[in-house]
């Protein structure tokens, strides 16, 4: 997933607050929210 979640983050097609929807959801882990935005994990 993260792959495809950095892909779609890198194009402009999900925001932030997309990629937060999939640390929530477990699909991702903060560290790799972080690794995709440059910014790390608040919930």
């Amino acid at each position: 997933m993260y792959k495809i979640i950095k892909r779609y983050y890198d194009k402009g097609i999900y925001t932030k607050e997309n990629v937060k929807v999939f640390v929530t959801a477990g699909k991702i882990t903060p560290e790799q929210y972080a690794g995709i935005t440059g910014e790390e994990y608040a919930a």
